[in-house]
């Protein structure tokens, strides 16, 4: 019997790596302007930000329902499910709930603990071992214990999303604004959000300080594959990348795109590096 590997939008893999690895990816909703749209379907990060800026207000994201998910896992054979942070998302309890429903071991979910490509590194580990003709098992077996060695962090370069989306009030993103605050947000061990670090004036200085703790962590790097992540950065990215190789010559180094409901929550010009450790 085949092995499902399923995700979704927020692992912002892209069409191409998840035709590529043979993944089937569950897109969450966005609204905006009293409209839902289908993250990476309907809507993606330059329509995203149009909208934006047409209606002044942020999007509501939310997970896919029970009901979608029961849906989306009709499908033959065993699947492995691995989704956004459940400290961030509905997704992965929504997911349980449905996958609950269905013979035992048809479906297996894992809470990544993670965001974008951090997910993203995970899925494609279980794509790689499923390739390898592991079992189901041996997959989620493997992922879990990945789980903790995910390392993620990003910039942003305005304050003003994570302000609209309730993050940090007014005085902050002010402040934040007039000082030339760039945050370096990382995602923690128990799957939430915290600033590691911030950048104070050029945005290069908070590229660097990105790379610094990259290097830091080089003698532990899973030197397979790291990604970089951005909404609206290509050259930023291009520069993290040549970096990365420059200092770590992993197997693969992989930019891609954030989807829509991550760049709805950090933004234009936000870019990360997403590695995992051995």
């Amino acid at each position: 019997m085949s092995i499902n590997i399923l995700t979704d939008s927020t692992s912002d893999l892209g069409a191409e790596i998840v035709q590529e690895f043979g993944i089937d990816v569950i897109p969450l909703p966005v609204t905006i302007g009293g409209q839902v749209y289908l993250d990476g379907l309907e809507i993606d990060q330059d329509k995203l930000f149009d909208l934006v800026e047409q209606f002044g207000t942020l999007p509501k994201t939310a997970a896919p329902s029970m009901g979608e998910f029961l849906k989306f896992f009709d499908r033959p054979g065993e699947s492995i499910f691995i989704g956004i942070s459940s400290r961030l998302s509905a997704t992965i309890q929504n997911a349980k709930l449905a996958a609950a429903e269905l013979p035992a071991g048809r479906v297996r979910v894992v809470d990544s603990l993670n965001l974008s490509t951090g997910i993203g590194l995970l899925v494609l580990l279980a794509a790689e071992l499923r390739r390898a003709g592991k079992s189901a098992d041996e997959i989620e077996q493997a992922v879990l214990a990945k789980v903790p060695k995910v390392r993620t962090s990003f910039i942003i370069d305005t304050m003003e999303y994570l302000y609209k989306g309730g993050r940090c009030n007014a005085l902050q993103a002010i402040a934040g604004s007039v000082l030339k605050i760039h945050p370096i947000i990382e995602v923690r061990s128990d799957g939430t959000l915290g600033v590691k670090e911030k950048a104070r004036g050029v945005r290069q200085k908070g590229l660097q300080m990105m790379l610094d703790d990259f290097a830091a962590h080089l003698d532990q790097l899973d030197r397979h594959r790291v990604f970089v992540t951005h909404t609206t950065s290509p050259e930023d990215a291009e520069f993290l990348k040549s970096e990365i190789i420059r200092l770590a010559a992993p197997d693969e180094v992989r930019i891609t795109k954030a989807g829509s409901v991550i760049s709805s929550h950090c933004g234009p010009a936000t870019i990360g590096i997403l590695y995992m450790l051995k």
